[in-house]
């Protein structure tokens, strides 16, 4: 059998021509160097190298099989390289899983880390809230983004931030000058809603039918760009988590309104598991979560 180390030995008689040279070179006897090309030539069944030649000439067989071994000298190089680029934070991926409303809270870590690392890949996956702590625990993704503490003991969570529901007018709204409303008067509102299921959308259907309340939904979008956009565009309000639509408040795009009733204050978390296996490129960034929470 061929092994990784009698090729190196023969690679380096080759390149050196000469099989005390080479022994020099790689600090060996010069009858182990010999062994180990005799171990080569009796797995391959040919002489690799003419004995009668003083410079150490390969015969064919002997050419053929160094292609071969500088190859494979070449991807161990190549292989001990990406190994210490990942150790080193140089390669590597992240994998996060949010929702879309998580998606507004994360990416300016994920922008701060990229500074630091930006040979790394940072996968952001759309995973719903409910399938959030297994896909964590079954290692399809390394963290998750959530509004809750995850009941899984298995899994840890640092807080990033708080968010809230708010209501989202245009400019020229007539509500645009309110600082809250009622839940009634939002409900009597033209209502753009994501028809995409999740614990707040329920929460809040929940709210509206225990008050016998009506709630004037005429149109559902499945992006929340696609709400503030219709938004905008005068089409309707949307009650969304403010910090979806921090960019668009701030320069005045859209004017925020506060519904008392509906709220929902709530902790955004970073979740990962508590036994690590965490990937170099994926510990680096949970070194600086915890530096952030």
């Amino acid at each position: 059998m061929m092994t990784f180390e009698d090729l190196r030995v023969f690679a380096t008689v080759a390149a050196e021509r000469s099989f005390s040279r080479a022994a020099r070179k790689l600090r060996r006897t010069q009858p182990a160097v010999s062994q180990a090309i005799r171990r080569l030539e009796e797995a391959s069944g040919e002489r690799l190298i003419d004995r009668s030649s003083r410079d150490g000439t390969l015969t064919a067989a002997g050419e053929l099989l160094l292609g071969y071994a500088t190859r494979l000298m070449r991807l161990a190089d190549e292989a001990a390289g990406a190994l210490a680029d990942l150790r080193q934070v140089k390669k590597g991926r992240v994998l996060i899983g949010c929702n879309e409303g998580g998606v507004h809270t994360v990416l300016p870590l994920v922008a701060e880390f990229q500074r630091e690392h930006p040979g790394i890949l940072v996968d952001v996956r759309r995973v719903h809230a409910r399938q959030m702590s297994q896909e964590v625990l079954l290692r399809n993704v390394d963290f998750g983004v959530l509004t809750f503490t995850p009941r899984e003991r298995e899994l840890a969570s640092i807080v990033l931030g708080t968010d809230e529901l708010v209501l989202l007018v245009p400019p020229d709204h007539p509500l645009a000058g309110r600082k809250q409303i009622t839940m009634e008067e939002m409900g009597r509102q033209t209502v753009i809603a994501h028809n995409d299921p999740s614990p707040a959308r329920e929460e809040v259907l929940r709210l509206y039918e225990q008050r016998h309340a009506e709630l004037n939904i005429t149109m559902s979008l499945p992006s929340l760009d696609g709400i503030k956009r219709a938004v905008e565009m005068g089409l309707g309000v949307a009650l969304l988590p403010r910090r979806c639509a921090q960019g668009e408040i701030a320069r005045a795009q859209l004017i925020e309104v506060r519904v008392p009733e509906l709220r929902s204050p709530r902790q955004v978390r970073f979740i990962y598991r508590k036994q690590g296996g965490l990937s170099h490129a994926a510990q680096a960034f949970l070194d600086l979560v915890q530096t952030k929470g």
